[in-house]
């Protein structure tokens, strides 16, 4: 592998954090997509499906929420879901397979990172940075989820590490390599895009110190750059032509500067209250907030090897990368909040930094003090258990838990072929659509820029269940605790629906849990 040049001790204690990141990782891996994120996950699974059942074509991802179809979207490119939707071919289908890719990209991203860091700050720094990356309750969290972002991050964290080592060493075939790995991680997810700032800054920072800053070797840099430019662009802009020329007319994201209105972001303190809460109570915690905050508070670690060239605010440079993408995105980035995952990388590089200063502020430079080896197990200790724990129990939770009873139950009621209309716990999720392994349709539709989140009231409701009739919905599920956004009860705001059902379908399960009605056909009433 270009780069790992690592000794036995050393190569055993990285073996050690990889394998504590994929036990993290694994736990609960058979866990339904029910948990915080079963929203976004239960629409990549689908896209999964749509290309093992529907079409192989990776460039027309489709879900299985608005009807019939087809119902191709504006997305990234698929390559998670698509990976997935290949083992779904070979082995059959199983739901955990989309965390199973997941998690083997989280942990080349923690490989990639620990020798991202060993290039810029050092062995120390490598082992201390990747194991919170092993360990932070964000990463962990986006890294078992059915999602692109682990993808994202992991190419874009080895793309970085390979170009990285190119400029230190001069291997014109890394560069080359380096060059497909970024751009394949700003396809998976365009936050990715943040890693060209710091991969601009190395450039200049490394050919400077090395004497190699000329105009030869930015005009072989340069094409690469020009060429993953335009892939990046010319994918993004394929996305919002499907996502705007065919139904369901819906590209993925909103909330961006450019829709909102700078004053909009001004109002809203740029969603600065919200980003704080998701970053202490999970993202990152307290704990490592506090050691990330430490190590920004000093001087970065010098190069271990002046030869190489100095890169020392790689992780710097990282960050003011994500903080451009969330200054463009603040809205969308705190309503979906996995697409913080690009801040994990510098994250997890300062908080091991601040590790590392902490267990080292008696001034000893062994590891073998004893005194250093336990700072750092009590600093570790704290992490895990006032960080990490709490912070993956609360978004592991099954939110989603009546939504995927809800599709279980029609798929057991349901014959092929037949459309279903579900309402599951939070209006708009289409997790009881994923589940009952039908097409239909979320309650109230979804797609396009509509904010299908909220209820209707009682005439729109029936107008839109009538409408789904017409289009042969056979059967209309709704778990008993949905609400939507504004935290209104459907069988309780949707009174008048519920009786209109009552009057035209056969209500068939009524329990704890659920409603599931049988709808007649729209002449037969």
């Amino acid at each position: 592998m270009p780069g790992s040049g690592i000794g036995q001790r050393n190569c055993a204690v990285l073996a050690g954090i990889l394998v504590l990141a994929a036990l993290f990782r694994l736990h609960d891996v058979q866990q339904p997509l029910i948990d915080a994120f079963s929203w976004r996950q239960a629409s990549t699974a689908m896209m999964a499906d749509n290309f093992l059942a529907r079409s192989w074509n990776i460039f027309f991802p489709e879900v299985s929420w608005t009807g019939p179809g087809p119902a191709y979207q504006g997305r990234e490119l698929q390559i998670i879901s698509y990976i997935t939707a290949l083992l779904y071919a070979l082995f059959g289908w199983h739901d955990w397979l989309g965390r199973l890719v997941a998690i083997t990209f989280g942990l080349w991203g923690v490989f990639a990172l620990h020798r991202l860091l060993d290039r810029v700050w050092g062995t120390a720094h490598a082992h201390a940075g990747a194991f919170l990356l092993a360990i932070m309750p964000g990463a962990v969290f986006i890294d078992r989820s059915f999602l692109p972002d682990p993808a994202m991050l992991s190419l874009v964290t080895t793309g970085a590490w390979l170009y990285v080592v190119y400029l230190q060493e001069d291997r014109p075939g890394l560069l080359v390599l380096a060059g497909v790995i970024a751009t394949l991680g700003v396809l998976a997810k365009l936050p990715g895009i943040a890693v060209v700032v710091p991969m601009t800054y190395a450039t200049f920072s490394i050919l400077q110190v090395r004497g190699r800053l000329n105009p030869r070797r930015i005009l072989q840099i340069a094409p690469v750059a020009l060429i993953a430019g335009a892939l990046i662009l010319g994918y993004y802009r394929w996305a919002i032509h499907v996502g705007t020329n065919f139904p369901p007319y819906h590209v993925a994201g909103s909330g961006y500067l450019w829709d909102d209105g700078l004053s909009k972001f001004f109002s809203q303190a740029f969603y600065l209250p919200a980003a704080w809460k998701i970053a202490s109570s999970w993202l990152f915690t307290l704990p490592v907030v506090v050691l990330a905050g430490i190590a920004l508070l000093v001087m970065p670690p010098g190069t271990t090897s002046p030869a190489r060239g100095k890169v020392q605010w790689f992780f710097h440079a990282w960050l003011a990368g994500a903080l451009i993408v969330y200054f463009f995105a603040a809205r969308e980035i705190k309503t979906n909040p996995w697409n913080f995952h690009i801040f994990n990388v510098p994250v997890a590089a300062f908080a091991g930094r601040g590790l590392i200063l902490l267990a080292t502020i008696d001034g000893s430079l062994q590891w073998s003090v004893p005194s250093r080896l336990l700072r750092s197990a009590v600093i570790a200790a704290i992490v895990i258990v006032g960080g990490s724990i709490p912070g993956l129990q609360l978004m592991k939770t099954p939110y989603a838990q009546s939504g995927h009873q809800l599709g279980v139950q029609l798929s057991a009621l349901a014959k092929p072929g037949d459309l279903v209309i579900a309402a599951s716990a939070t209006i708009g999720d289409p997790i009881a659509i994923y589940y009952s392994r039908r097409r239909g349709w979320v309650f109230p539709p979804g797609g396009g820029m509509n904010d299908w989140s909220v209820l209707p009231d009682d005439r729109e409701a029936i107008d839109m269940l009538e409408t789904l009739r017409a289009k042969d919905a056979a059967w209309f599920g709704v778990a008993k605790n949905a609400r939507d956004s504004r935290g209104r009860k459907l069988l309780e705001y949707n009174t008048g629906l519920i009786a209109h059902l009552d009057k035209t379908a056969e209500r068939v399960v009524d329990d704890d849990a659920m409603l599931i009605y049988r709808l007649a056909p729209p002449t037969a009433y």
